[in-house]
């Protein structure tokens, strides 16, 4: 007598949520990944999801005193490791160099041209800094940005500027806008369909700009073989190798978002292999200008693990030539402008009943 089979249940694919914050920007850019992954596999079901961020909730105070980049991922990372969603899309730049136990940076795709760019009130007739009269206020949210230009601009005003990109140039444009400019990331403007609204673009030496700008990177659960396994498939390894050691550097210097470090990478690839020649500079700037610390180290590299060495490196000579004491200033400047904030709010808070 023969026993009969029982035919097992056909499984279901399994659906991949990839996730970021809820701007016009962040959207752009996880339609970005999820476009990819489809390319490279046409049989995956993706689909995406959006979520506002401590950063996108908090847009009056400066960005310099609200600490660290986790105000850009925390949210995110907390329906990552729950189950909730499978992919973070994040601006890599907007990343910790510390990511939170169980989390890690799967995929890095092609990067767009990292520089920032001025971009100039409409019907204005300027199209440089250069241009700008004495006293013409330009804004930013970036200590780094402010540092930099100060230097070679003293004569200009600086005034942080909040909010995503559309509100910013919403700011610039309005009647009454106190800016005649403002200073953005090129990438940024370029994936939400704003390139022409760019002036000019600002790259070395007259600012180098913030490690990882311009390249776009994939979170995943560091138990997630299958999701890394997508990510892989679609990661661009020059970029992946410039932005590793470039973040390696701001590791060790034990900067975030808010620290004036800025950087600037060549990778000169070698044909048709995985190594190349990397030509990685840093620069750590004091917030007034007066300071300035910058170092370039070239080096062959065969790995990702090479390149952050050479970021590592390249951050311990910084701290030798000076970047310790400019970054121990810039964090009693902070620590003091918070107990002054916090001072404010308690003074002009009701009186407990």
């Amino acid at each position: 007598m023969t026993t009969p089979t029982t035919a097992a249940a056909p499984s279901t694919p399994r659906k991949f949520t990839l996730a970021s914050r809820a701007s016009e920007l962040a959207k752009a850019q996880t339609n970005l990944a999820r476009d990819a992954l489809s390319a490279a596999h046409s049989s995956l079901a993706v689909e995406t999801a959006f979520m506002a961020t401590g950063g996108d909730k908090n847009q009056s105070q400066a960005l310099y005193l609200l600490g660290g980049k986790a105000l850009w991922t925390k949210e995110l990372e907390v329906a990552l490791l729950a189950g909730e969603v499978d992919m973070l899309v994040h601006s890599f730049k907007d990343v910790p160099t510390e990511l939170p136990p169980g989390c890690e940076i799967a995929g890095v795709m092609r990067r767009e041209d990292p520089v920032d760019s001025l971009v100039v009130q409409r019907g204005k007739p300027w199209t440089r800094l250069e241009d700008l009269p004495d006293g013409s206020v330009v804004g930013t949210s970036s200590v780094r940005r402010v540092a930099q230009l100060k230097r070679k601009f003293p004569k200009l005003v600086f005034k942080d500027v909040r909010g995503n990109l559309n509100t910013r140039m919403a700011k610039l444009d309005a009647p009454d806008s106190p800016f005649d400019a403002i200073i953005l990331a090129r990438a940024g403007m370029v994936r939400i369909g704003l390139g022409p609204r760019i002036t000019a673009n600002l790259g070395p030496p007259t600012l180098f700009h913030a490690v990882s700008q311009g390249a776009l990177a994939i979170e995943i659960r560091a138990d997630d073989d299958a999701a890394r396994a997508l990510c892989a498939s679609i990661t661009h390894w020059p970029t992946e190798w410039s932005c590793r050691a470039e973040r390696a550097c701001l590791r060790v210097l034990e900067g975030g978002c808010s620290v004036p470090v800025g950087v600037h990478t060549e990778l000169r690839e070698k044909e048709g292999q995985k190594e190349g020649v990397l030509v990685l500079t840093g620069c750590v700037t004091s917030l007034d200008g007066a300071k300035h610390v910058e170092h370039t180290i070239e080096r062959e590299v065969k790995s990702v693990e090479e390149a952050e060495e050479v970021g590592k490196n390249l951050a311990k000579v910084l701290i030798e030539t000076g970047a310790r004491e400019i970054l121990d200033d810039i964090k009693e400047d902070r620590e003091n402008k918070i107990k002054l904030s916090e001072a404010a709010e308690r003074a002009g808070a009701p009186a407990a009943a």
